[in-house]
């Protein structure tokens, strides 16, 4: 029995039932299917380009960083001033999905390149992003082969490649979005600016749990 089976198998046991119906199932499967968005708020609102704006103002407020590009191609050179302007070590560790792993590195020959998950010697990650949310300047990223967890959280420094066309305006568009794509992910992470806590000594601490510095590559499209 794999982890997951046990864990599930324990739930129903402490519920005091078994496996799910035929019926029940169907029944299950249609609601996620169907579910309907709750309420909108107008700071979540706009056209397209109010989106944007407002996903950088709402990214920037929350100590994130971010630099607008106008096509993949140029994200390797952005990559690097980042690494350079901020005394970073020219290494890179990049998630294997191919909208960051097959970007031209080959111009960039002073960055030395990783892909995979992220290693307690790793200093900066770059991931790509399901969407932003222009509410919050929130960023969603989910989990999978291409997208290890792990380069979200270890790195002091995570760099986030995300297109203009996946803004939304709300949370509830990034959960529309999610379950279009079929089976959900193991992991959906909602990161909002840095990692901080202000929990020791009510002194604000950035890095407490995570990367310290955020920076999203904003490709115009």
């Amino acid at each position: 029995m794999s982890d997951r089976a046990g864990l599930l198998s324990a739930v129903r046991r402490a519920l005091g039932r078994g496996e799910l119906g035929v019926d029940e199932r169907r029944e299950l499967d249609a609601r996620i299917a169907s579910a309907e968005s709750g309420p909108i708020p107008t700071r979540a609102q706009g056209e397209r380009r109010e989106l944007i704006d407002r996903f950088i103002a709402m990214a920037e407020e929350a100590s994130a960083t971010v630099r607008r590009v106008a096509a993949p191609g140029e994200v390797p050179a952005a990559v690097g001033d980042y690494l350079a302007a901020h005394n970073l070590p020219s290494r890179l560790r990049v998630a294997p999905d191919p909208a960051v792993a097959d970007l031209p590195w080959r111009g960039q020959p002073m960055i030395d390149i990783s892909v995979g998950a992220a290693r307690a010697e790793d200093s900066a990650s770059l991931t790509p992003a399901l969407a932003g949310v222009a509410e919050t300047g929130t960023l969603a990223l989910v989990s999978g082969p291409g997208t290890p967890t792990t380069l979200n959280l270890l790195p002091d420094a995570h760099i986030v490649l995300l297109r203009a066309g996946d803004i939304v305006g709300s949370l509830e568009e990034v959960w529309t979005r999610l379950r279009r794509l079929g089976a959900l992910p193991r992991t959906v992470n909602f990161i909002t600016g840095p990692s901080r806590s202000a929990d020791i000594e009510q002194t604000l601490q950035m890095g407490a749990h995570g990367p310290r510095r955020l920076h999203i590559l904003l490709i115009d499209e």
